[in-house]
């Protein structure tokens, strides 16, 4: 059995979320440098199977691509050829990041944590991810 990853990806910092082994919860799991996404991937692959990704993608409130689409794009490509036998599904992020916030503040989280990016970034992973496991009723 494996685990589902959820992937905000950004042009300078990607938020990572996984599932539990049973597919139930999508909790925040890191923050790493878009140049070194690739590299920790591999290294979790190795501690936990990934089954599959579920990758932000942006589109506007017109559900057309945004600046950031091409980049999520050439990123989706790269995942593809270093993960080749592992599916990829491109979930809405529209709101992510927002939401992310929302539920910093409504967790109590202090002003300090909710200004760093990272933890957003993590957090709109999980949200994500937890959009994708419910859409395929895991």
């Amino acid at each position: 059995m494996g685990r589902i990853v959820g992937i905000d990806f950004g042009s300078k910092r990607v938020g990572i979320a996984v599932t539990d082994p049973l597919k139930i919860i999508a909790s925040p799991l890191e923050t790493v440098p878009a140049n070194a996404i690739i590299d920790f991937l591999k290294e979790y692959h190795l501690k936990e199977n990934i089954e599959a990704f579920a990758l932000g993608f942006p589109k506007n409130t017109k559900n057309m691509p945004t600046h950031a689409t091409p980049l999520v794009l050439a990123f989706e490509k790269k995942l593809q050829t270093f993960f080749p036998d592992i599916p990829i599904y491109k979930i809405d992020e529209r709101y992510t990041s927002k939401m992310a916030l929302a539920t910093m503040i409504a967790g109590g989280s202090k002003k300090k944590d909710r200004q760093n990016k990272g933890n957003i970034d993590k957090i709109s992973a999980a949200i994500i991810l937890q959009s994708y496991l419910e859409s395929h009723d895991f």
